[in-house]
């Protein structure tokens, strides 16, 4: 188990440093708003993996919270984009 822990946890360190990198380096406002929307899901995946190892149930809310707080941000960053691309 604690091989696969590790395994996870070094390809959630990349793909958090990958997508860093894509909220420096983005092109355009939506590039930086569909990264960190990425980056929030892969800190769920952290905390979801975090609870699994240590088999400890109290991290829940936490992962609820952070779900809600995804979905609204990129539903507010939908809807802005919608907007400035009617005018």
């Amino acid at each position: 188990m604690t091989a696969v822990a590790v395994i996870v946890t070094v390809l959630l360190a990349v793909a958090g440093a990958l997508t860093l990198t894509r909220i420096v380096r983005g092109p355009s406002v939506l590039d930086r708003a569909v990264a960190t929307d990425v980056l929030l899901a892969i800190v769920v995946a952290a905390v979801a993996t975090e609870a699994a190892y240590s088999r400890d149930a109290t991290a829940l809310p936490i992962l609820v919270v952070l779900a809600i707080l995804g979905f609204v941000g990129s539903v507010s960053v939908a809807r802005f984009a919608s907007r400035r691309n009617d005018r």
